[in-house]
């Protein structure tokens, strides 16, 4: 099998198609970090226990991962701008229902809806910035998309914190998801800007589509609460599962008229080599969040304002340089990734020599930090799409965004062993940023088989 490359059937400029796209960016980012601050609350007023807890945060996270190779699909088959205001009316109405919760079973119904949503519109804002704004103005907009999703991260601390304890209208919690109800509902009508394309195809591989969703829940759910439960038995029948049915899923690919993923996007080297990189990136970001927070608040003491108010050093890091790594990745290519990955090991290895000295002490290797991830996500992410065919974008932006989901739960998961074997939290902390430095030097070896420029 070959793949064709079509033009995309519309061109629009940044100025009116980034407002939305970037508007969808930051609320989704935003939501998967601001449930982290809300839990201890959520816990005593809806009197959840671990396992519910565990799973307000697994079932979005697993509907999420599950759903996105399909929804990137279905927007080259029906329309990406439609596919991403269904998933943006999905998560926005799914936010709605979340804050309005009576109890933990239908909070973790309302996030796995907002999962649901999340992969139907996650892959078709990457998919549009590739195939609807002007090539020679993609590695600005993909520099602005990558500023928001960072901002989105670290911000979900502050923002979260501050809800909490302004309690507007006696909504303590609840407001971390009914701030999504005004936001959604203004990008849904700034999408009326965004240029409609589609790819090729006129059905959904519907057996593909079953077969990959069922690989997903099979890899990511023993991820997420394999570590909580010791590695029982069945974590490992799931992940061995999981191999079979992607291996079934790989040979069905090949055989379909019309696949769900296309096999021959995984010879197009830059992808398959950025994919690689993604998940090398990935791997770090949602576990060095995760041992961050437990940290500043179980080790230092701090409470969910004063960690957000810490992790605004990651953030102006990550401000500073990621406004103009595509100016940087112009001159550098795929060595600006590589420099990204070098500066994020250097922050993590302050960060291992001041665990236990004074808070200022930390703040230094926090703002490296920032700088190495900003330099680094979004020439990854052009670079990673820059060879896929327009009329194929749909689909490559679902894998790619998978692979991130993946990446997200797999870090966590190794990253928690090392976090809690450890005799205290400045310990565990300590050798866990010290296992991180080991996966960003991965990334910078995995960038010299990114295209160069």
């Amino acid at each position: 099998m070959t793949i064709t490359a079509t033009p995309a059937q519309a061109v629009g400029t940044p100025r009116a198609v980034l407002p939305a796209l970037l508007t969808v960016t930051f609320l989704t980012a935003l939501d998967f970090f601001i449930v982290n601050v809300a839990m201890p609350a959520i816990q005593v007023d809806l009197r959840a226990g671990p396992a519910a807890l565990q799973w307000v945060v697994a079932g979005f996270g697993l509907a999420l991962a599950a759903g996105l190779i399909t929804g990137g699909r279905l927007g080259d088959l029906y329309g990406r701008r439609r596919v991403l205001a269904i998933g943006l009316a999905v998560f926005t109405a799914a936010s709605g229902l979340c804050g309005l919760a009576p109890n933990a079973g239908a909070l973790i119904a309302g996030r796995v809806l907002q999962g649901v949503g999340a992969a139907l519109l996650m892959p078709q804002t990457l998919a549009i910035l590739r195939t609807a704004v002007a090539p020679a103005e993609q590695p600005r907009a993909f520099s602005r998309y990558a500023l928001t999703l960072g901002l989105g991260a670290v911000l979900g601390q502050v923002v979260g914190g501050v809800l909490i304890r302004a309690d507007l209208f006696g909504l303590d919690w609840r407001a971390c998801f009914l701030i999504n109800l005004p936001v959604g509902a203004v990008a849904l009508w700034l999408l009326r800007r965004v240029p409609e394309s589609r790819g090729t195809g006129a059905r959904l591989d519907l057996p593909g589509a079953a077969l990959v969703t069922a690989a997903l829940v099979a890899l990511v759910l023993p991820l997420i609460q394999g570590r909580a439960q010791g590695w029982p038995a069945w974590t490992w029948v799931s992940l061995a599962l999981a191999a079979v049915l992607f291996a079934g899923f790989i040979l069905l690919q090949r055989y379909r008229p019309e696949p769900l993923v296309h096999p021959a996007l995984f010879k197009v080297r830059a992808f398959a080599a950025g994919l690689v990189a993604v998940q090398a990136f990935w791997m770090g970001q949602a576990s060095f969040f995760l041992v961050l927070a437990l940290y500043l608040q179980s080790g230092r003491g701090l409470s969910a304002l004063q960690s957000g108010a810490v992790f605004t050093a990651v953030g102006a890091g990550y401000l500073l340089t990621s406004r103009r790594a595509h100016r940087v990745a112009a001159r550098l290519g795929r060595a600006t990734v590589a420099v990204g990955g070098l500066v994020m090991a250097a922050g993590l290895g302050a960060l291992a020599l001041t665990a236990d000295r004074p808070l200022p002490w930390v703040l230094p290797g926090l703002a490296l930090e920032g700088l190495g991830m900003g330099l680094a996500l979004g020439p990854l992410t052009t670079l990673a799409l820059s060879a896929v065919p327009a009329n194929h974008t749909g689909s490559a932006s679902g894998v790619l965004a998978t692979v991130n989901q993946t990446g997200n739960a797999l870090g966590v998961a190794l990253i928690g062993i090392v976090f809690y074997q450890a005799a205290t939290i400045a310990e565990g902390f300590r050798a866990s940023v010290a296992a991180l430095v080991v996966l960003e030097l991965a990334l910078v070896l995995l960038a010299r088989l990114l295209p160069r420029a």
